[in-house]
């Protein structure tokens, strides 16, 4: 069986426009601690507003942001 898994890859977004996380959270005005979440893929919910300002300082579509991929689910042991 196939689930859904969501992931954002700020990670790759930050390698490629050479930008750390300290100096896109003081550019946007979100805590690092946030974006760390965001970027470990822990968050369970993005608001509109931080992905329009990550798009807009990094300079892509939210596609860019988010990606959704299937992953096999291992089976139930009963």
């Amino acid at each position: 069986m196939l689930i859904t898994v969501i992931r954002i890859r700020l990670d790759r977004l930050l390698v490629a426009r050479q930008i750390s996380l300290t100096d896109l959270a003081e550019r946007i005005g979100i805590t690092i601690a946030n974006l760390s979440i965001l970027k470990t893929n822990k968050a369970r919910a993005i608001r509109f507003s931080t992905l329009d300002a990550l798009g807009r300082e990094l300079q892509c579509q939210p596609g860019d942001l988010i990606e959704r991929t299937p992953e096999p689910q291992e089976p139930d042991e009963d």
